[in-house]
């Protein structure tokens, strides 16, 4: 088996492929640093990721390749905001199927994976989400083989049959650390964690308001998790008592998720783990899968929202930094789901204070979610339910829970749209 340092991405990819990898802790970096070190001989081939969290691919690589993303989140933001990565506005749960009709092109996919004990099959390890379609529609496969990762199951596995060509992994597993959260993140985090029951499945992401949120749902009895991704936090959550996974409906005693946003203290947890499986985005981020859970409550962030209740999660100061993901997917299956509850939350303020983040009209911003779907909307001055409320009330609540110092002006605003 060749080293991946060794490989020749000449001899693999044509003119015009279009080259991937699973995303975030999923890039199998010794295959990927080779791939930007041959860029030069390897003209009008392209790439296409979702959201990254390595320094592989930086402006000098993106003027040689074509680059096409999923998001302007982790490590994509430098590039998306150069004009250097173009983003596609897709759905997360859509994506698996856009792969398979050439929707979303791939020629050569790059994975990395770990043998289990059958000799036909591997694990993925750190990832499944869309992975399976990414490896499904390719028509090269290149896995890196790394011991060292978690061994996982579910979607995470794979037959060997699907991969053509074995390397040895080169380079370091991704390390995703989760962030210290910030005083107001914490009291934007005990508002939502008043909002969900004992008992509940909640869906969690990454990052520093997510990160507040899990902590204060530390005391909090025989929760179950089903997410897109889950980061190191789930481990303090098991650990506390507060995750049994007991009372979900479906998935009894088992964590769901489809990417393990972490770092060793979490894939250690995780490896040979039963009490967890990896699965595709066409399971966690279905509506029909969510409204079979018990109490499931999801809970998504934003860049702002107007006082309609339509949500912005993707532009920020004329930057584009988030992503439409899987937020629409799981505010929809929250609220089929019995005892359910979709969660926006975000801080009232930009971090200096100076911008309100509850705005009187996103304008020429997108609508990352259309207010027909959101139901309620948290800040750290409160909780503005918005199921079954007319405009004129809807107003009056989202305006209740922005900073008080952007209160008024939120209000003269809105009246005069109203003249």
């Amino acid at each position: 088996m060749e080293k991946s340092s060794d490989f020749d991405f000449g001899a693999v990819s044509r003119p015009g492929d279009v080259i991937s990898w699973p995303q975030g802790p999923g890039e199998p970096t010794g295959l990927t640093r080779r791939l930007v070190s041959q860029a030069d001989h390897l003209p009008g081939r392209g790439i296409f990721v979702g959201m990254t969290a390595s320094d592989t691919l930086s402006p000098a690589v993106a003027m040689k390749f074509k680059m096409v993303g999923l998001n302007g989140a982790g490590t994509n933001r430098s590039l998306v905001s150069r004009g250097l990565m173009d983003v596609i506005p897709s759905h997360v749960s859509t994506v698996p199927a856009l792969l398979r009709n050439r929707d979303i092109r791939v020629d050569v996919a790059l994975i990395r994976v770990r043998p289990t004990d059958r000799s036909d099959e591997y694990s993925l390890g750190v990832i499944s989400d869309y992975t399976e379609a990414l490896v499904a529609c390719a028509r090269v496969v290149v896995a890196e083989v790394d011991p060292r990762l978690p061994l996982t199951r579910g979607d995470a596995v794979i037959p060997a049959s699907a991969i053509h060509h074995f390397v040895q992994a080169g380079g370091d597993i991704i390390q995703i650390s989760d962030p210290r959260p910030t005083d107001i993140e914490h009291g934007v985090g005990r508002r939502v964690a008043e909002l969900i029951p004992d008992r509940a499945t909640v869906q969690l992401g990454v990052g520093g308001l997510s990160c507040a949120v899990a902590r204060a749902l530390l005391g909090h009895k025989e929760l179950g998790v089903h997410s897109g991704v889950v980061s190191d936090m789930l481990v303090d959550m098991v650990e506390s008592g507060a995750v049994t996974n007991a009372w979900k409906g479906i998935d009894a005693g088992v964590t769901v998720t489809g990417g393990l946003f972490g770092t060793d203290r979490l894939y250690a947890w995780a490896d040979g783990n039963p009490a967890i499986t990896m699965r595709s985005v066409e399971y966690t981020h279905d509506v029909a899968v969510m409204a079979k859970l018990h109490a499931f409550h999801s809970i998504n962030f934003a860049i702002e929202v107007d006082i309609s209740g339509q949500v912005n999660a993707e532009l920020a100061a004329g930057r584009y930094l988030g992503a439409v993901g899987g937020q629409v997917d799981f505010v929809r299956g929250a609220r089929y789901s019995k005892g359910g509850r979709s969660i926006i939350a975000l801080p009232a303020t930009t971090p200096n204070g100076s911008v309100s983040r509850i705005v009187a009209s996103l304008a020429d911003r997108p609508v990352t979610t259309p207010r027909s779907d959101v139901d309620t909307v948290v800040t750290e001055y409160g909780v503005a339910d918005l199921r079954g409320v007319p405009f004129d009330e809807r107003r009056r609540r989202l305006i209740a829970i922005a900073h008080p110092d952007h209160r008024d002006k939120l209000a003269k605003a809105d009246a005069i749209a109203a003249e």
